[in-house]
């Protein structure tokens, strides 16, 4: 096992920077963690301990990434951005280390999502002459089974 390791968990987020897709991560020292105290029930634990986490990341300013998913991000992400910067915040777990690890899973599925090549566009295609026909004929079949129903003829 290389690097440091987390036991059973793995790798710790803040040690490698967080992947996101093939080879390409962002590194440690462009990510910008903050603390805060949770909202919600949890008791006395909770008044003292910094268990939210902000984790935010200059999408702008970064070399981390290829251009082209530099620009495909910033114009996806344009509503999410304040200055250039992404922010996503974790606050389900009573602990920070597992909130530190939920908010770099969300960016990086975030910046994953934002960066995908754009889906390839349709091509056109005619509907077969036999399917169109078989669906007229159905439609017939369906409306002649209908009009049998009236009770026009019974005397």
């Amino acid at each position: 096992m290389s690097g440091p390791s987390r036991g059973p968990g793995g790798p710790s987020p803040r040690s490698l920077g967080i992947s996101i897709r093939g080879s390409v991560s962002l590194p440690e020292s462009e990510l910008m963690w903050r603390f805060s105290r949770s909202s919600g029930p949890g008791g006395q634990h909770v008044n003292t301990s910094d268990s939210q986490v902000e984790l935010r990341f200059d999408l702008a300013n970064t070399d981390a990434l290829p251009e082209v998913w530099k620009v495909r991000a910033l114009e996806r992400l344009a509503g999410r951005l304040v200055d250039g910067v992404v922010s996503v915040r974790a606050s389900e777990h009573r602990s920070q280390w597992r909130n530190r690890e939920t908010a770099a899973v969300r960016l990086a599925a975030l910046l994953a999502e934002a960066t995908a090549p754009p889906p390839r566009p349709r091509r056109a295609t005619r509907v077969p002459r036999g399917i169109n026909e078989r669906r007229l004929r159905e439609k017939k079949q369906r409306s002649d089974t209908k009009r049998g129903r009236s009770g026009r003829d019974w005397g």
